[in-house]
């Protein structure tokens, strides 16, 4: 971790746009260990049986067809923040456009290191992403699945429990997410057209609280119904994860992003 560097690569943010995303990925990167995704045999094969397992439960479950994401991916910490600069600086492109600033230089600085401090924050919490890619013009899969391994070592380690239930319980959380968005089509249509309303609002000084309200409610009701189906799916007891986690995350920002991801964190 290199705190100086990712300070100079804040403050030196350069360019038109109101946020220099190659100066964010620098400095969000330098202020956080990538961690390790050197993979025993063994782990390797749990994640696979994981999500394999978790389709098949979910789907028992809500006895709805779905299928996981073609992209499954193990990845450390810079992974993950790359994968979300890519989110995020698609998300804001219609402000990076259309924004204007009275003092341009001094408010990009504020931005990137805003950004930055986000996505470092969160990297090095975030345990597993189910990712809808919304707004992504051309794209080959249209969603994603990722695990952050160090944070899932790190967090089981800190809450005293097993490694490989604990994984198994992220990977059930996020295809669970999968389930939501491959069962009902619209909702990634619906999100992102009010997104893209909100984010269209602020690049041009104003504030479509509606649009942004609208969100909060969609998000908060795929959260909770998660839950719900994580109650049938599970095969185990989770109560004690669950309590473990709510208590690490008081005090902290929430981990459900506005690029519309949906991500486990603690």
């Amino acid at each position: 971790m290199n705190l100086y560097r990712s300070v100079r690569a804040v403050t030196g943010a350069s360019g038109n746009g109101p946020i220099d995303w190659a100066a964010v990925a620098e400095a969000a990167k330098s202020a956080t260990e990538p961690g390790s995704i050197e993979l025993s045999a063994e782990e390797r094969t749990g994640y696979a049986t994981d999500v394999r397992d978790a389709r098949a439960r979910v789907r028992e479950a809500s006895g709805v067809s779905f299928d996981v994401p073609d992209t499954v991916e193990i990845q450390n910490r810079h992974h993950w923040i790359d994968a979300n600069i890519t989110t995020f600086k698609r998300v804001m492109e219609p402000i990076e456009e259309h924004g204007q600033t009275v003092l341009p230089g001094v408010s990009r600085v504020v931005n990137t290191g805003t950004m930055s401090f986000m996505l470092a924050l969160l990297g090095n919490n975030v345990l597993g992403q189910y990712d809808p890619l919304l707004l992504a013009d051309g794209k080959g899969d249209d969603h994603a699945l990722y695990f952050v391994h160090p944070n899932i070592k790190r967090i089981a380690g800190k809450l005293d429990v097993d490694f490989d239930r604990f994984r198994r319980w992220i990977a059930f959380h996020e295809v669970t997410h999968a389930a939501e968005f491959g069962a009902a089509p619209w909702l990634s249509g619906h999100l992102e057209s009010r997104m893209e309303s909100g984010i269209e609002a602020l690049a041009h000084g104003q504030v479509d609280r509606e649009a942004f309200r609208e969100l909060d409610a969609v998000m908060t009701s795929v959260e909770g119904y998660a839950e719900l189906l994580m109650d049938e799916a599970f095969d185990d007891e989770y109560e004690d994860l669950r309590r473990k986690i709510e208590a690490r995350r008081k005090g902290m920002n929430p981990s459900r992003n506005s690029s519309g991801g949906c991500s486990d964190s603690a």
